[in-house]
């Protein structure tokens, strides 16, 4: 239990720490396929096609350190 919350801790750092760097990059959040929807006294914001960029990337490093 103490590795895996010492794992879970540092993963949030990295987290954390990146997260200062991806909303410096334009194109994160206004990608074609972003569901984005206002009106006057309302704010929609999904971030559909974001997601799905995020978990292909997420899954090709997955899936490149589990084959070491």
């Amino acid at each position: 239990m103490p590795k895996l919350l010492i794992v879970l801790g540092i993963l949030l750092v990295i987290g954390g720490l990146s997260w200062n760097f991806l909303t410096k990059i334009p194109w994160i959040g206004r990608l074609p396929g972003d569901i984005f929807i206002q009106k006057k006294n309302f704010t929609f914001y999904f971030p559909l096609a974001t997601s799905l960029l995020i978990s292909a990337v997420l899954s090709f490093f997955i899936l490149i350190l589990s084959k070491r």
